[in-house]
């Protein structure tokens, strides 16, 4: 074991425990620089995040990202005032590294802080569309009950390629606590913050309780990922169930025990239910198998045998209960969606230097080296999913976005090279502190001035007005592909207030695009009548607000639309829009002019 020794002889602190496969070191104590030495070394850190911080943005034209490209997102940036805020930001990050108070040193304080900071994007609009599916999926268990959830999954139920555990989570929270956004922002906050914690101990469990606190925080250094937590997708979850089941998994195969095993089976097939992308991710478990056999021999067999048997006892059922269905999305997927990957695809310049701190991308690469100089099987297990990434050139960070966790153990196994604990952790503090100014000043500020955001805050509006039912008309999209019929579950997001759609209204001109056919949006044509839109809740209500959602101010009414507003006049117009996306939701609210 090399050791290096303290200037005073102060004993020294075991950074990286001793275990097979890794070659131990000792790390420095704090007072083994001096406060001057410490100092310049920090300065040149932050003078490093600035100077990337300016060449991303110099260059920021490279970032071909569909949602938060840095070229929209600081279009009309105040360069000054951001780079005062990422320089009071280091300052910050600085004097906690430093000081007593260890801000990283507990689960705990990783769970707090996390969910402390997503909660800040909870204003974001819902700016994905395929929110409106997972909450009109979820919104059946909250109607109609689980019962017709499972009866009706892939029937009335509309399916797409999506399974079955996300919207089922959200229904049953919409159901337990009421229909509101913020109920669902909570869960998969929720799980946000348990995957923080949980790739604390999958390095802790692998290697260290230093390593895993480093990547438990180095997830709060990712723009992206903190734009995601408060959307009503399945994304964010479902990394929650790929962690949770290397976890199960790592655990059952290093201590057996006839629950451990159970629970990594269950953690897995939980996993499988989540997203079809995971299935790819999840080959992971052979390898960490693969591992635990070099290191431990024949024992393992009888724990792999164990969480086999188990997964195949919950899992055939569940393949039969649907097994039609099942087959019919994963032809989907392989006829529709894996070759749109290559249309719709993300550069990794785009992923791993802007959406992500660059600091991560480069301990990530300088982890590969420290892995195999030290020949660690180990690292295998963390770096498998990136891998396959490269392998298979998925280039959507929506689908690599559920390896991040493993990303941030390669990062924090990379970090490990440094001795000084002051310095390392103010490397972990300054990657996340800079990407907190990043995603609230940039992030979160552009996706506030979309098009959705008319969504959002007529919600809002409409749960003030005194009429209590609210029928919708929607208008074509003038500049894009999407079904205009969409918004309408994303209004519903935000409204307490039943609604009525019209789809029959304001319609005529309606055509299904020609493309349609190759496009991610080709869901929105093939999404069903709602039950719970419908016009059997008109009788119960003796007034209504009507909405009319289009995409442009000028655009004409129909003259059925023309007619069915008379007696009403426009009381409130949102017209928020970017400039950057074609699909726009402009919404006008009329109320009844007696009212007025």
């Amino acid at each position: 074991m090399q050791m290096d020794v303290a200037s005073q002889g102060a004993p020294a602190v075991p950074l990286v425990e001793s275990q097979p496969g890794i070659t131990s070191r000792v790390a420095l104590d704090d007072g083994w620089l001096s406060n001057h030495d410490r100092a310049v070394r920090c300065a040149l850190i932050a003078f490093l995040a600035l100077t990337v911080f300016l060449l991303l943005f110099l260059f920021r034209d490279l970032d071909d990202n569909r949602l938060t490209s840095w070229q929209w997102v600081f279009a009309n940036a105040n360069l000054p005032v951001l780079l005062f805020q990422l320089c009071a930001a280091l300052l910050i990050a600085y004097l906690l590294a430093g000081s007593a108070f260890r801000i990283q040193e507990h689960p705990i304080t990783l769970f707090v802080l996390s969910y402390a900071v997503a909660t800040i994007f909870w204003r974001e609009p819902e700016v994905i569309v395929d929110g409106a599916r997972h909450f009109a999926q979820a919104k059946h268990i909250e109607q109609y009950g689980i019962a017709y959830f499972l009866t009706e999954w892939g029937n009335d139920v509309p399916a797409w390629t999506d399974l079955p555990l996300i919207p089922f989570l959200y229904g049953i929270v919409l159901k337990l606590f009421g229909e509101s956004r913020y109920v669902i922002q909570g869960l998969s906050t929720l799980l946000f913050s348990a995957t923080v914690v949980m790739t604390y101990l999958i390095g802790k469990q692998l290697w260290s309780r230093a390593l895993g606190l480093s990547a438990g925080m180095l997830l709060l250094a990712m723009p992206y990922l903190l734009t995601q937590v408060p959307l009503t997708m399945s994304d964010v979850p479902s990394m929650f169930f790929l962690t949770l089941a290397v976890l199960a998994s790592i655990r059952a195969l290093q201590t057996g025990g006839a629950v451990r095993l159970a629970l990594a089976a269950a953690a897995i097939v939980l996993a499988m239910l989540a997203k079809y992308s995971i299935w790819l991710m999840l080959t992971v478990i052979p390898i960490i198998a693969l591992v635990e056999l070099v290191r431990q021999g024949r024992l393992v067999w009888g724990r792999v045998a164990g969480i086999a048997a188990g997964g195949g006892l919950l899992l055939v059922p569940i393949l039969l209960w649907r097994h039609d269905l099942f087959a019919h999305q994963l032809s989907l997927l392989h006829d529709y969606q894996y070759p749109g990957l290559y249309r719709w695809g993300e550069s990794y310049v785009s992923t791993f230097l802007f959406q992500l701190h660059p600091f991560i991308a480069l301990m990530a690469v300088v982890s590969t080296f420290a892995a195999a100089i030290r020949k660690d099987p180990k690292y295998l297990i963390i770096s498998w999913m990136l891998l396959l990434i490269v392998l298979f050139e998925i280039e959507r960070i929506r689908y690599t976005m559920i390896t991040f966790p493993m990303l941030a153990l390669m990062a924090a196994y990379g970090l490990e090279l440094i001795q000084d604990q002051i310095t390392r952790r103010f490397i972990v503090l300054a990657a996340v502190a800079s990407s907190l100014v990043i995603a609230v000043f940039g992030h979160l500020a552009f996706l506030q001035r979309t098009s959705p955001a008319n969504l959002q805050q007529a919600g809002y509006y409409l749960n003030a007005v005194d009429q209590k039912l609210i029928e919708v008309y929607t208008l074509p999209q003038i500049y894009s592909v999407i079904n205009p019929a969409v918004s309408v579950p994303i209004l519903d997001l935000f409204t307490n207030k039943p609604i009525i759609y019209r789809r029959d209204a304001g319609l005529e001109n309606l055509r299904v695009p020609p493309q349609i056919a190759t496009s991610p949006l080709r869901f929105t044509w093939e999404l069903p009548d709602w039950r719970f839109f419908d016009e059997s809740q008109k009788s119960a209500y003796s007034d209504k607000v009507i909405v009319v959602i289009l995409s442009d101010p000028g655009q004409m009414l129909p003259a059925s639309l023309a007619r069915d507003l008379t007696g009403f006049t426009l009381t409130k117009e949102f017209r928020e829009q970017s400039g950057v996306f074609r699909y726009r939701t402009i919404v006008q609210i009329y109320q009844p002019t007696k009212s007025i």
